[in-house]
């Protein structure tokens, strides 16, 4: 089994500021880890990275100018025979999922995973899996903070995790 922590909306710009303890502890037995962008200290990336060798990425739309030069907007990232779309979402929170599901129309993706509206989702749509982590240091939007964890093996499997 592969398992991926997923993060989003992290929205640290201060280098004082830290990743919550309980997603450190986390992502330290994961695969892989996905950041859905709002990043903003590319800083966060490189401790993601001691935790994790193999750090994907996206920009939001709260990133820098350098971020979003570094960082695509839209990756698709393959684990085994299933294809997860990644991309930050834009607009209101209520039509995001529909939003990125036009985003990712044409790539046959199993998986769509996105940020922005700080708001957890984790629920199947004709087939494909939506899977929005929520935001670990954010609550706007949100009831509470939280971050994911995919669990690929025989089928995609999300699972939010609150903080």
């Amino acid at each position: 089994m592969t398992r991926i922590g997923v993060i989003s909306d992290t929205h640290i710009s201060n280098k004082q500021d830290e990743l919550p303890a309980k997603i450190i502890a986390a992502f330290k037995a994961v695969d892989m880890i996905i950041h859905c962008g709002d990043i903003l200290d590319l800083g966060v990336l490189d401790k993601l990275r001691q935790l994790c060798p193999d750090v994907r990425a996206v920009a939001g739309n709260m990133d820098s100018a350098e971020t979003k030069e570094i960082l695509p907007e839209k990756e698709i990232i393959t684990v085994g025979k299933y294809k997860i779309g990644v991309a930050h979402g834009y607009g209101h929170p209520a039509g995001l999922a529909g939003a990125m599901e036009k985003i990712f129309k044409a790539d046959a993706v199993d998986a769509i995973v996105f940020g922005h509206s700080h708001t957890p989702l984790n629920e199947r749509r004709k087939g494909i899996l939506f899977f929005n982590p929520g935001s670990p240091t954010d609550k706007v939007f949100a009831p509470f903070n939280s971050y994911g964890i995919l669990e690929i093996n025989d089928r995609i499997k999300g699972k939010i995790i609150k903080i």
